[in-house]
């Protein structure tokens, strides 16, 4: 029988948020041609416990760029009352570089050409390790990228997204955009919009086929019963010995997503 599978998003009162969950839900439907339902963890309905209260043995997918507090406690501690499997969540994978590196460049060329300097901005986690996946994206994206790539956090972490822009200029930079290593709409690109003196600002990820792509691979370890924690992400281009990063990327020049994974 094909197993439930639950997105465990954070959630947003913007109405924008749950539409650009609605479309990776659907993507995700088409995909995997699972059940697929949405559970928030705040602001939004059904809740997450809602959800799996009416799915028990649910494939769980937490919809997060980072391991902070969600994907450590709360999710896991709800999913267990319900014999729910919890997946790994989407933090450090290459394929949220490669939309981040989509969003960028479509910001680029509505704002007239590329930047000089990038700022990858996450929501921020004052959690041990709660920040490595946006360090990742900035370590990827630096690789992609013949610019400066540089980390800021929406909320509890050093620098702001300000802060970063301003201390880019300081330094020369002039078209400093702003790569969004956020899922969805909500508090938090709408601060960015308003940072300011930047060159473009991309939109968030949730509905890029990248995304999609890792939330299949996720439940596909998951329903077929073997260890989602120890399972392979998905189909990964040749890496160098003891790198998880196809060899592409430590070429230190401009690439593309095709470059990097391949037809």
């Amino acid at each position: 029988m094909t197993r439930n599978l639950v997105l465990a998003v954070h959630g947003s009162a913007l109405p924008g948020a749950g539409a650009t969950v609605d479309r990776l839900a659907d993507s995700v439907r088409r995909l995997t041609g699972a059940p697929v339902a949405v559970g928030h963890l705040d602001h939004q309905t059904p809740s997450l416990p809602h959800v799996l209260a009416d799915r028990p043995g649910a494939v769980v997918v937490p919809l997060l760029l980072g391991d902070g507090y969600h994907r450590t406690v709360d999710i896991p501690a709800v999913a267990r009352h319900f014999d729910c499997v919890v997946t790994r969540g989407l933090s450090g994978e290459h394929g949220v570089a490669l939309a981040l590196y989509d969003r960028l460049r479509a910001a680029e060329r509505a704002a007239g050409g590329p930047a000089d300097a990038v700022v990858v901005a996450g929501a921020g986690s004052s959690r041990p390790g709660g920040n490595d996946g946006t360090l990742a994206a900035v370590r990827q994206l630096g690789l992609l990228l013949p610019v400066p790539v540089t980390a800021a956090y929406c909320s509890a972490s050093d620098p702001a997204p300000a802060d970063a822009v301003a201390r880019l200029r300081a330094h020369g930079f002039r078209r400093v955009a702003v790569a969004t290593h956020l899922l969805a709409p909500g508090r938090f690109t709408r601060a960015l919009a308003t940072v300011p003196d930047t060159w473009a600002v991309a939109e968030p990820i949730a509905d890029h086929a990248r995304v999609a792509g890792l939330v299949a691979a996720r439940y596909a370890e998951a329903a077929t019963d073997g260890d989602p924690r120890r399972a392979p992400a998905g189909p990964r281009s040749r890496s160098l010995p003891g790198s998880p990063y196809p060899v592409a990327w430590h070429t230190g020049r401009r690439t593309t997503p095709s470059a990097v994974l391949g037809p």
